[in-house]
């Protein structure tokens, strides 16, 4: 198996500078490559500039730059140049595609964050100092950073990142060869059924609440994004105040998403130590949080009907405060790593289907959280009865494949 490995960096104070030297740096270097691409394609002669091209240049760059460029890894500014080139590849591949272009864009020093060293040994090292007292990660131009390590590191470390996160800086190592852990068998199947209301039911009929930590903190995050509304947004220079604003919006930010992936982790984990089989909906969050379509007024041309986009709106902020997606993700590893298995079954009319006669039709949903079949009169929570017949499709899947 393949895992990530995230840990805390405690650099001291003159290495946390070098750190954000080198983002600096790399960032610059990533905004140079992209200005010689977009140069390049204006010019007459309609040049394609490649990895292949811009690689070749970086050891004249670096001895031309010693001072910035010449400091830092050789091959992690081949992975900032791959980078750019797989920006260039998606926007390429979406172009073909019919959908929104997305060109790449230029990073600002606030917006450029990690830096990938590709291989363990080549301008950085894991566990630098083995016969020390604290764990620790070297990289080349900063020296040997001490690293908080909260849990053991399995398998063979493949790549090495760096990454800040407000005042704080990670190291994420990529690790393969990582061996399965695999849990005792309980014998015991289970269907989910994600919701709104509640984050997930089972079809043993047990609710998880959902605890919509983004409402719980939408009032001190207004109150956070009108204060840093008060500043210019296009400013050269930004004031301390400024600075402390904006700080404060990602603070609470980044807290919510702590808070979403903690309750998703000890979910999933759950989860997975009760049951040897678990089957959820295959959902596709992003079309389900797509805004609905103008109505034109057929009456009145330039004007447009009501087409329930404000309720719309309210109904894909939950879902995303859910965060189906990444539970969904977190899941899947977790099960794999301790040997369970998970199914993903067609959603549709799960929710509208009768688990005692079979019949499925729209009226059997009386309201969101209310079932009651048309045909045989069998009532029950209506989350209840998706994830009901989740688990009778995955059995289906599952007697098929035999």
């Amino acid at each position: 198996m393949i895992r990530a490995y995230k840990f805390v960096l405690r650099p001291t104070a003159r290495q946390a500078i070098a750190l954000d030297e080198m983002l600096r740096d790399h960032c610059s270097l990533y905004n140079g490559a992209l200005q010689e691409r977009r140069d390049a394609y204006r010019h007459g002669s309609k040049t394609t500039v490649r990895y292949g091209d811009q690689s070749a240049q970086l050891k004249e760059i670096r001895a031309f730059d010693l001072d910035h460029q010449g400091r830092w890894s050789f091959s992690s500014q081949q992975a900032t140049l791959r980078r750019l080139d797989k920006a260039f590849a998606s926007f390429f591949k979406r172009v073909k595609a019919g959908r929104a272009p997305g060109y790449p864009r230029f990073k600002g020093v606030g917006h450029f964050d990690t830096v990938i060293f590709p291989k363990d040994g080549d301008g950085c090292r894991w566990d630098s100092t083995p016969h020390g007292p604290q764990t620790r990660v070297r990289f080349q131009g900063v020296g040997h950073v001490r690293v908080h390590q909260h849990r053991s590191v399995r398998g063979r470390v493949k790549t090495i990142g760096v990454k800040r996160e407000g005042n704080r800086w990670y190291v994420v190592l990529s690790c393969d060869q990582v061996p399965t852990a695999p849990l005792p068998g309980t014998g015991a199947v289970v269907g989910i059924d994600m919701g709104v209301k509640h984050f997930l039911t089972t079809s043993d009929g047990e609710h998880i609440a959902n605890p919509r930590f983004l409402e719980a903190a939408a009032d001190e995050l207004a109150e956070a994004q009108r204060h840093l509304a008060r500043f210019p947004k296009r400013t050269r220079q930004r004031t301390k105040k400024h600075r402390a604003a904006a700080r404060k919006v990602a603070r609470i930010h980044r807290k919510i998403r702590r808070q979403r992936l903690d309750h998703a982790h000890k979910t999933a984990l759950t989860l997975v130590r009760d049951h040897d089989v678990i089957a959820h909906e295959r959902l596709n969050t992003p079309s389900m949080v797509r805004a609905p379509k103008p109505k034109p007024d057929p009456k009145q041309p330039g004007a447009f009907l009501p087409n329930g986009a404000a309720a719309k709106a309210g109904l894909n902020r939950s879902i995303l405060d859910a965060g189906w997606g990444g539970f969904l993700a977190i899941l899947v590893n977790k099960a794999e790593s301790a040997g369970r298995t998970v199914i993903a079954v067609d959603p549709r009319n799960t929710s509208r289907t009768c688990p005692s006669c079979g019949h499925s039709a729209k009226e059997n949903r009386v309201t969101q959280a209310k079932f009651e079949c048309t045909a045989c009169g069998f009532a029950a929570n209506a989350d209840h009865v998706g994830a009901t017949n989740v688990l009778n499709r995955a059995g289906l899947a599952l007697c098929n494949a035999a």
